[in-house]
């Protein structure tokens, strides 16, 4: 009995038994099964076909050596809450998963020198990558200390417009809404957001502005409401809109929580949710606007497939490929009962 009849027998088998079954070189036999290398179709199908026979189960760190890979990625969060970040993560996951990537989650609360300390313990783990995201769209800072790890900004932006970003058509959201409350007949639009220092807030407010001014209208009341992002804002906008603009039959609003707010308000002054007057808001948070009174019609931005798209573009930059600026993912206007 050979020594590879032996360790096939003790159910021990390695990539030297694949190569000797193949009739290939180990070297060889280690570019087939990671997908790297040229060699002739058949060559690489001979090799596959000899892992599955035997069953070969590659060791993840011999893996790793021989690509020059961990098969690990940073994902480095702002968002302690997760609100934002854990659909992102969700959707990176599913992308990073098929590789048999795994994913170490750094939560930096929001400060400086906790990035930083993640950043110098990722790359002390040598990781193949980073996917950077947060809780806002606002463009952020680069990363610094990087040295050449491969590197993806998800929602929030990079402010260098050489790194890679992928981030949610926020005009694209708000265009979504504003056409689909004209074209139902609402003629008397308000529109209640968060803080005007906000990205988010203030290209939605523009967008909306420029849509409504095509249609030779104004924003309900003559003006953009900012306020925060609270269900608290939203009722207090909204006893401001209907006391400035009676008329006022459509609110669009910057986030469900302001949605929900302004929903309560207008039930509780008799106005009928969407006869009267139609709701719309943004994020999808289903917590939120699942529960609201009545459900909310809402934009959905896509996380999960941002997330995902992030992931697709490390890989690629991690192979040696990919290219700089950002990369938007079109929203989805989501219809429940509101609107």
């Amino acid at each position: 009995m050979t020594e590879t009849d032996r360790r096939l027998s003790a159910g021990r088998v390695t990539l030297t038994d694949v190569a000797v079954v193949a009739g290939v070189s180990v070297g060889t036999a280690s570019k087939a099964l990671n997908g790297n290398g040229r060699m002739r179709p058949e060559t690489r199908e001979r090799v596959l076909e000899a892992s599955r026979r035997l069953g070969f189960q590659p060791n993840e760190q011999a893996r790793g050596l021989l690509a020059g890979r961990t098969w690990t990625v940073g994902l480095i969060t702002t968002d302690g809450i997760g609100r934002f970040s854990t659909p992102v993560l969700l959707g990176a996951e599913d992308a990073l998963g098929a590789g048999k990537i795994s994913v170490l989650l750094c939560d930096t609360r929001g400060d400086a020198i906790r990035e930083r300390h993640y950043v110098q313990t990722l790359m002390a783990r040598r990781v193949d990558g980073i996917i950077v995201t947060g809780r806002r769209t606002d463009p952020r800072p680069a990363l610094q200390g990087l040295r050449e790890i491969p590197t993806v900004y998800a929602l929030a932006p990079s402010e260098d417009p050489a790194d890679m970003s992928v981030a949610s058509d926020d005009e694209g959201g708000a265009r979504l809404a504003v056409e689909y409350l004209i074209g139902s007949g609402r003629r008397c639009i308000a529109h209640v957001s968060g803080p005007a220092h906000h990205a988010a807030a203030r290209h939605r407010a523009r967008l909306t502005e420029e849509l409504l001014g095509q249609a030779g209208r104004e924003p309900s009341g003559g003006q953009v409401y900012f306020g925060d992002w609270s269900e608290a804002w939203g009722r207090r906008a909204a006893l401001r809109v209907l006391r400035t603009a009676p008329d006022t039959d459509a609110f669009f609003c910057g986030n469900d929580q302001i949605a929900r707010g302004v929903a309560d308000t207008l039930r509780e002054e008799g106005r009928r949710v969407p006869d009267d007057i139609a709701v719309i808001g943004y994020d999808n948070w289903d917590i939120m606007a699942l529960a609201s009174r009545p459900p909310l019609t809402t934009i959905d931005m896509n996380l999960g497939e941002i997330g995902r798209i992030a992931a697709l573009r490390l890989l690629d930059a991690i192979d040696g490929g990919g290219s700089g600026g950002v990369q938007t993912v079109p929203c989805r206007l989501i219809m429940r009962e509101s609107a």
